[in-house]
């Protein structure tokens, strides 16, 4: 079964920022897409349906521990796969459970 990918505005201008500062994560994020299709649970399961992905940056030289993670939340009965944040992990080490409460209520019904 394939899984649309969308994203939030939040997740746009995140990403628009970190792919200006590290480019090769453009195609990272691709790559994810792709794969969360096929599989929408990769990653470690949070809360709510929400699930962090770790993503290795080429271009900070850095593997996925010190790279960039992706939060994703999945809508099984629309069977659609929402990108709802991304954040470099040198910049922020975790997310917030107020934070997931405000993602959530950013994705649509």
């Amino acid at each position: 079964m394939n899984y649309k990918i969308e994203t939030i505005a939040s997740f746009k201008r995140e990403a628009k920022r970190l792919i200006k500062k590290f480019p090769s994560l453009r195609a990272k994020i691709e790559e994810l897409g792709e794969q969360l299709q096929e599989n929408p649970f990769l990653g470690t399961a949070l809360k709510n349906d929400f699930y962090k992905i770790r993503l290795g940056i080429r271009s900070k030289g850095k593997g996925k521990r010190g790279g960039a993670r992706v939060i994703t939340c999945v809508k099984i009965v629309a069977e659609t796969v929402y990108l709802v944040s991304i954040y470099d992990k040198s910049e922020q080490s975790d997310i917030s459970d107020s934070t997931l409460e405000n993602l959530l209520n950013e994705i649509p019904e």
